[in-house]
């Protein structure tokens, strides 16, 4: 398989920068997944890994060697689409063959190697049917083995599962994640869904307006995310904000909001003015006292826990506690915060206030 370098990797389209100066490495062997909303590059530079767009700066090295002008014949990759183009006048065989009898190989080669792909899939007992009447998930693990078949030292796959319906999106990320772990194959991953990621990947960059916001590990980037962006974006429901104006010194280990003093992490960095204090629904839970006080305004009942949804003097916000929690719509609790959770944020560049907790996690030592 391979190790993937990517180095100031930049794509205009004329006056529209696409793609900004994108530094990241995968590791052979690592399901590397690329998240974001749509339009923030994440395809393209998939794309200018596997050839099909040449970049307008920067360097792409697989294996020790840079191929960023080399055609996507010459790259020895795989790719595989939402939409998932496969032969619709050739059976299951017959499609996962193809690229093998392309590269014109010996029959036998390619009998062996298109069963062991159909055993490794599940496949076996449709190998002869036409792809026409196939089931979406069957399609697509038909579209996995013809790329799986040609033992390519990179599978690059762009949102894959993106055409099935939730429930059974959710069962072929288990099966595709499952398959990489048998195959130990390098795998970079493309899909604007959050969960998905979290769920599949081990390291997530995370990319907006063509920028990437954060490159870590998933528990990393959830615990301690670099921007509001990221904090927003990550986690179902996202990061609360309590928006306000304030200073906070260089090694202070407390906060003022508002008429409230909280705890924090250890800071390294102060700041004033527009400040924001990032907090995790989980990482609150409500009190009958508490110096930071918010009204009820709604529930959301999820079986064993419960979103309750507060009116603060500082915005709204979302706790997420357990379902036997009993709380009324217009009762006004304290909500009690977890200090060692809290991320405080500089809204004027939208960019962490870094602590001892998070600075190794965001690059900074």
């Amino acid at each position: 398989m391979a190790r993937i370098v990517i180095r100031n990797l930049r794509k205009d389209f004329g006056d529209f920068t696409a793609v900004k100066s994108s530094s990241f490495t995968i590791e052979d062997g690592e399901f590397f997944m690329l998240l974001g909303p749509s339009g923030c590059g994440k395809t393209t530079t998939l794309r200018m890994i596997a050839g099909l767009e040449l970049p307008s700066a920067g360097e792409i090295w697989i294996d020790n060697e840079e191929v960023g002008r080399k055609p996507a014949s010459e790259r020895d990759i795989a790719f595989v689409f939402q939409m998932f183009a496969l032969y619709p006048h050739m059976n299951v065989r017959r499609n996962i063959s193809y690229p093998l009898k392309s590269q014109g190989m010996p029959r036998t080669e390619i009998a062996t190697r298109v069963a062991e792909v159909a055993r490794i899939l599940g496949i076996e007992d449709i190998l002869d049917k036409p792809v026409g009447g196939l089931s979406g998930g069957d399609r697509q693990r038909v579209a996995l083995g013809r790329a799986i078949v040609r033992e390519p030292k990179a599978f690059l796959m762009d949102e894959p599962l993106g055409a099935l319906d939730a429930e059974f999106r959710e069962r072929m990320a288990a099966e595709l994640r499952a398959l990489h772990d048998r195959m130990g194959a390098t795998t970079i991953y493309v899909t604007h869904d959050q969960l998905e990621a979290m769920q599949m990947g081990d390291k997530i960059v995370v990319m907006n307006q063509g920028r990437i916001e954060q490159f870590g590990m998933p528990q990393e980037i959830y615990d301690w995310p670099a921007t509001m962006f990221v904090a927003d974006f990550i986690g179902s429901p996202a990061m609360n904000f309590l928006r306000f104006n304030g200073r906070v010194d260089k090694g202070a280990s407390t906060v003022s909001v508002g008429e409230s003093n909280l705890k924090i992490p250890l800071q390294l960095q102060g700041a004033s003015g527009s400040l924001a204090l990032g907090v995790r629904p989980e990482h609150i839970s409500l009190c009958d006292t508490g110096e930071y006080r918010g009204r009820v305004i709604a529930t959301e009942y999820l079986g064993t826990t419960q979103i309750v949804i507060l009116d603060t003097a500082h915005g709204t916000v979302k706790a997420r506690v357990t379902s036997n929690r009993s709380v009324r719509p217009g009762e006004t609790v304290g909500l009690a915060f977890d200090p060692e959770t809290l991320t405080l944020f500089d809204e004027n560049t939208g960019r962490a206030l870094l602590s001892e907790a998070n600075r190794r996690v965001l690059g900074h030592g």
